[in-house]
């Protein structure tokens, strides 16, 4: 598994502190096609109904639902830069906290750095003991950052920002993509992990934990070492239980190994990025057959949410509608059968064996140095593949219209000088993609199917 620069990786993420709020990551979604004609509606939802899980460590009581704060709802200013939308956010999070949800995940650069702020506003709002608010030490450059007043000064900030002297779940962000070495670099010969511990002792943290991305030697290592974790954040959905990709690990195995440990798992990425309500439509049918009434999402949430030792799953509800979703799944939530089980499973295999790019449209590759939306490229790909309108080879039966619907489409939605023909294979993208991706490669790779479309030439795309 191949290592990921860590400077260039938070640089673009959004820094920790003093980065500028400029970089683009933590745009605003787009909504899901899934619930675009969904009525907004609450009369089915008992606040009453949330389903809780308790941490049998600390014996805190939390929402199934976890709500994410990566993604805020964003508005433009005059010169072209956004702020967030700080009405929409509260608005968001009142709601929330009324149908039960009281997890907020947010971290120093979620929402280019905005997001601590903005989310620290929104639930002061709100008695303290209605919410609990998760942080994390996001120390990733090399230099004054890791050094332990470095490190101090992230998590003394993080208090500021969110408006609280003491801080619920606490977590070393993002270990596993580099190494037991940087692991050790980050938390343990500045002396930081003896302080978080110090401060668990003494309160100001209340559970500690970490999130892991990357390499499972460093999980196995950092599980095995001799201190107490009250939650571990990992990557758990129906693809990633038993098909994760080079760049993740089975999902299977880390949350078996918190199990056994009775350590409770926090759970991200319950879509996979967003990708499993954009399933190929034959898909995405076999769900409606099972159950017409039911979001693609919502089968998503009740997989994530099922183990017994899952404390909270998170989502990033940009929109009320995806909010409202949720909470019907999770008030109460309604348990999976074995042949729901194996019907996902059943999806989880056939949708591995499409084309498809793994990308997330989390824009950590971005920007990109000669101008390439490079997530806009392969979303518009993707949902061809999804929508069933991809044409193979030249001889496909729908060969004309598939080559205009591509072709017309992809003009509307990427501006041609941003387009995959632009990339020079500078790679510069390659190491900040979380999910592994061989960017260069998929750009040529797209790049020459649109040229065969363009000048109609003998091609079999696979």
């Amino acid at each position: 598994m191949g290592q990921i620069d860590r400077k260039d990786f938070v640089r673009l993420l959004g820094g920790a502190l003093g980065v500028s709020a400029a970089v683009a990551v933590g745009c605003t979604p787009k909504k899901s096609d899934d619930l675009k004609d969904a009525e907004i509606s609450l009369e089915s939802i008992d606040p009453k109904l949330m389903e809780y899980r308790v941490n049998p460590i600390t014996g805190d009581k939390v929402s199934l639902l976890g709500y994410g704060c990566m993604r805020l709802p964003m508005k433009k200013l005059e010169n072209d830069k956004k702020e967030v939308d700080q009405e929409a956010w509260n608005s968001l999070v009142d709601l929330a906290i009324q149908y039960g949800v009281n997890y907020f995940d947010t971290a120093p650069i979620y929402t280019r750095g905005l997001s601590e702020g903005a989310t620290g506003i929104a639930l002061s709002r709100h008695p303290r003991e209605k919410y609990m608010v998760a942080t994390k030490m996001s120390n990733f450059e090399e230099g004054e950052q890791r050094t332990f007043a470095g490190s101090v000064a992230i998590y003394r900030n993080s208090m500021k920002e969110l408006k609280v002297d003491y801080i619920d779940y606490y977590l070393l962000h993002a270990i596993g993509m580099n190494g037991v070495e940087e692991f050790n670099s980050r938390f343990i010969d500045n002396g930081l992990l003896d302080f978080l511990l110090k401060e668990r002792e003494e309160g100001r943290i209340k559970n500690l934990g970490w999130s892991f991305h990357g390499d499972v030697k460093v999980f196995d290592y950092v599980l095995a070492l001799n201190y107490k974790w009250d939650f571990i954040q990992i990557q758990l959905n129906y693809i990633d239980w038993k098909h994760a990709g080079e760049f993740n690990v089975n999902a299977d195995y880390l949350y078996g190994e918190l199990e056994k440990r009775g350590i409770p798992a926090v759970i991200m990425e319950p879509l996979l990025g967003g990708r499993l309500v954009k399933l190929p439509k034959f898909l995405a049918r076999k769900l409606k057959e099972r159950e017409p009434e039911a979001s693609l999402a919502s089968w998503a949430f009740r997989y994530a949410g099922q183990p017994s030792n899952v404390l909270t799953v998170l989502s990033g509800m940009t929109y009320k509608e995806h909010l409202v979703d949720n909470l019907k799944t999770y008030s109460p939530l309604k348990k999976l059968t074995d042949d729901d089980l194996h019907l996902l499973e059943s999806i989880a295999v056939e949708y591995l064996t499409f084309p498809l790019i793994g990308c997330t449209e989390c824009n950590y590759c971005l920007p990109c140095p000669y101008g390439i939306d490079i997530p806009a490229v392969f979303s518009h790909y993707n949902k061809c593949i999804n929508e069933g309108t991809f044409a193979k080879s030249n001889n496909d039966e729908n060969y004309k219209e598939y080559r205009k619907a591509f072709l017309v489409g992809y003009d509307r939605s990427v501006p041609k000088l941003r387009q995959a023909d632009h990339c020079i294979s500078c790679g510069k993208c390659n190491p900040l993609c979380p999910q592994g991706i061989d960017i260069p490669k998929e750009m040529i790779r797209i790049n020459t199917y649109v040229e065969h479309l363009k000048q109609n030439t003998n091609f079999n795309h696979i």
